[in-house]
């Protein structure tokens, strides 16, 4: 039987605490009781752990757990999406399928084509972003949670320096196929893992503009085929193209 996995608050070298609606859940839901066998995720690494005392309160519960052994634990996939800001709801909903689908990272940036009620919105949401993450990562048994940036402008995050592969998904682009330039990039990193950032843009695509800043600092424009894709669709997509080819 598969054991429930849980993402601790605190630790040290031999326990681990649950706290919050984790504690909560497990405690008034699953009725933990010491005793009761569960994983745990410590700051990246998977424990089989023991339930070691439960604290029930009417404000706050918690549950300390005992960590027998360390278990293997696949590590995320070394992609940084970079995704514009669009509607929150269908926005979410990558957040969620990209933790699924093993991202490390997801930076939310302001586009032109941001809707402007979207992008004043986006810096309060970004703490919602991180829990619906953090619950995908519980989910889907993950060993670490991807990381939120707070969300920034484009040009910020375009310019700044990077060692990894830096993608953008372009629908004025024929001919480069992001596979291609996946392929190239493993190539290139010969043994090791290559490490790259994929950039979506908002509904509409990228203004001209953008293309231009994108192209300026060494960007690799790519496809994802003929067809117009949503923004969600797309970064779907380009995750399961990542992960077929490196996992």
């Amino acid at each position: 039987m598969t054991r429930r996995r849980w993402i601790a608050e605190h630790w040290d070298e031999a326990t681990a605490t649950l706290q919050g609606a984790q504690a909560e859940h497990m405690a008034r839901v699953l009725r933990a009781q010491p005793g009761m066998e569960a994983d745990v995720v410590v700051s990246g690494r998977v424990f089989h752990a023991e339930v070691a005392a439960v604290r029930l309160g009417r404000e706050a519960s918690e549950v300390r757990l005992n960590l027998l052994a360390e278990l293997e634990a696949d590590p995320a996939l070394p992609v940084t999406l970079v995704m514009a800001v669009y509607k929150f709801d269908r926005m979410e909903w990558v957040l969620e399928k990209a933790t699924e689908l093993g991202v490390a990272e997801i930076v939310p940036v302001i586009a032109r084509r941001t809707e402007k009620h979207l992008a004043e919105a986006a810096e309060k949401r970004a703490e919602r972003w991180r829990r619906i993450v953090h619950e995908a990562a519980k989910q889907s048994r993950r060993s670490d949670v991807p990381l939120i940036h707070d969300p920034g402008p484009l040009i910020g995050r375009v310019k700044a320096e990077a060692i990894r592969t830096r993608i953008v998904l372009a629908e004025q682009e024929q001919t480069t196929t992001l596979r291609a330039l996946v392929e190239e990039a493993a190539e290139a990193a010969s043994e090791e893992m290559p490490t790259l950032e994929i950039a979506i843009g908002p509904e509409g695509g990228w203004a001209p503009a953008e293309e231009a800043l994108f192209d300026a600092n060494g960007w690799k424009a790519a496809s994802l085929g003929p067809r117009i894709l949503r923004a969600e669709t797309a970064a779907i997509a380009a995750l399961a193209v990542v992960a077929s080819w490196l996992d």
